[in-house]
């Protein structure tokens, strides 16, 4: 048996009500799908944010999903060369009552579709999230909130059917992610 065979993975797109809590079982799944892409060899990951149906877990919009998934085979098991993603989290930087996030994969630079960033939620050592503002400046995410003075942690498309809006200039969007590694509760999300 081939032991170099590629796996890609189509993340869940997004699906049901979201909870006023910020906790979702559905997020926790999409995290579970990334941190296996990420650690498993020859294993890649399209990100399907974007395309989903809060009533309908299957996307209408299948020829995008085709044409993300093409775009992760072409490199992944071709080897071709070119962008086969959306702009990928890579570290945070607290800055007073501002979160400096910045990304791998930018292609080009970041882009908020449809003119404004969403998507965003911060906390504070209270751990408790709340809708965040978030603007470009080059190529990092500034995210604040009024009457979150000194945050520790930014989740972005957390919730089970987000508004994401943050895309490179291939327009391919950014995964879900959370810079903090506090417990979840998907047992109780619904």
């Amino acid at each position: 048996m081939r032991q170099d065979f590629p796996f890609l993975i189509v993340q869940l797109p997004e699906y049901g009500k979201n909870n006023a809590n910020g906790e979702s079982g559905w997020a926790e799944l999409r995290e579970a799908q990334w941190l296996t892409a990420k650690n498993v060899p020859n294993t890649g990951i399209a990100v399907t944010m974007g395309l989903g149906d809060p009533a309908n877990v299957h996307p209408l919009k299948k020829q995008e999903v085709g044409r993300r998934l093409a775009l992760l085979a072409e490199k992944q098991a071709y080897g071709r060369d070119g962008i086969d993603s959306g702009p990928v989290y890579k570290s945070m930087k607290p800055d007073g009552d501002k979160i400096d996030l910045s990304f791998d994969n930018i292609a080009g630079g970041l882009q908020a579709q449809g003119g404004k960033l969403e998507g965003f939620t911060i906390a504070g050592e209270d751990h408790k999230f709340v809708s965040a503002d978030a603007k470009i400046e080059q190529d990092h995410v500034i995210v604040s909130a009024a009457g979150v003075s000194h945050p520790v942690a930014v989740r972005y498309g957390w919730a089970n059917s987000p508004t994401c809006t943050l895309f490179n200039k291939a327009g391919l969007p950014t995964a879900p992610f959370r810079t903090d590694d506090w417990p979840v509760t998907s047992v109780n999300a619904k």
